[in-house]
């Protein structure tokens, strides 16, 4: 395993051949992953796909039963753990803190678990919890917690920084500081490794995306790169009245049409030129002797391109 590109970037963080089975259930597959210094990538994909358990394989957290890791230029399980462990940062799903303690306390604590790092006040700051210094935990509302996680995790300086769903449940206003501040650190030289449900936070955060499905990588690029895989220029989204049912062959054969879906009763065709697309869809569906409830468009997403890849959706269970 290498330690440095071949474009002269320094490794921040890469594994090969992970694999973790719990009884007869394999969740992770074979995972190769590579994150080069100041970069972050994003892991994609729905519940169940082994995005947590890979995390924790690369934290150190959970040992792989196949694969190695090398974080930082050094592997888990050998000599220099700890001050390995003094490198990174991590905001899991969910970081239970003690409720009694204040958010100045608390990242206090925190702070004197590492030899070196920000300050309390300049953290407390960054992450806009003046106001609640003094607060107790129980206290602090869930995008407060979530910042507190965060900060906990700054606060020693780390030079790569693992965040598992870190916006999951909070408010556009929450999660947007939240972002600003990840970006804040990446900006710093940091790398971040980040697990998300949101497409707009991975086409905004991520360098590049990694997306998982039963354990395994299904398709890797640029946020970008990805979205123009699908060949479609727009997504139509239709509705049909009483949720009938269509021929998705015929569909699927109308001229400038790169694919068919149907979810949850929505049709969803990837198409090119819409101009020429909408005309030939509606004369189709008047063959069929079908009526529209709603239509619309938009542009392609991360999304798209899963279920394209996988027949569901990133939030599917």
């Amino acid at each position: 395993m290498v330690s440095t590109s071949t474009n002269g970037n320094e490794i921040a963080l890469s594994c090969q051949g992970l694999v973790k089975r719990f009884g007869d259930l394999t969740a992770v597959a074979g995972i190769d992953l590579e994150m080069r210094r100041g970069e972050c990538i994003g892991l994609l994909g729905p519940n169940g796909a082994g995005k947590t358990t890979t995390v924790e394989i690369l934290e150190g957290l959970t040992k792989p039963d196949a694969g190695e890791v090398e974080l930082l230029g050094k592997r888990w399980g050998t000599f220099g753990d700890h001050e390995l462990r003094t490198r990174i940062g991590v905001q899991l799903q969910e970081t239970q803190l003690a409720d009694k303690l204040t958010v100045a306390e608390t990242i206090r604590l925190f702070r004197s678990f590492y030899p070196t790092g920000r300050s309390v006040e300049e953290v407390i700051g960054l992450l806009g919890l003046e106001q609640k210094r003094k607060g107790p935990v129980n206290k602090l509302s869930g995008g407060q917690k979530q910042r507190l996680a965060l900060a906990c995790a700054l606060v020693s300086d780390p030079e790569v920084l693992f965040l598992d769903e870190p916006t999951t449940g909070l408010d556009p206003q929450a999660r947007l500081r939240i972002w600003e501040v990840v970006e804040e650190f990446i900006g710093r030289g940091g790398s971040v490794l980040l697990t998300t449900h949101y497409m707009e936070e991975a086409a905004r955060m991520c360098d590049r995306v990694a997306i998982m499905d039963l354990g395994r990588i299904v398709a890797r690029g640029g946020p970008a790169e990805l979205v123009e895989s699908l060949g479609a220029d727009q997504i139509v989204e239709l509705r049909l009245e009483g949720d009938a049912d269509a021929d998705q062959d015929a569909l699927a054969a109308l001229p400038g049409v790169s694919r068919v879906d149907r979810r949850n009763g929505t049709w969803q065709l990837g198409v090119g030129r819409i101009g020429e697309v909408l005309p030939a869809l509606l004369a189709e569906l008047e063959r069929q002797a079908l009526a529209i409830d709603t239509l619309t468009t938009r542009q392609p997403t991360l999304e798209d391109v899963f279920v394209s890849l996988t027949g569901k959706g990133l939030r599917d269970g």
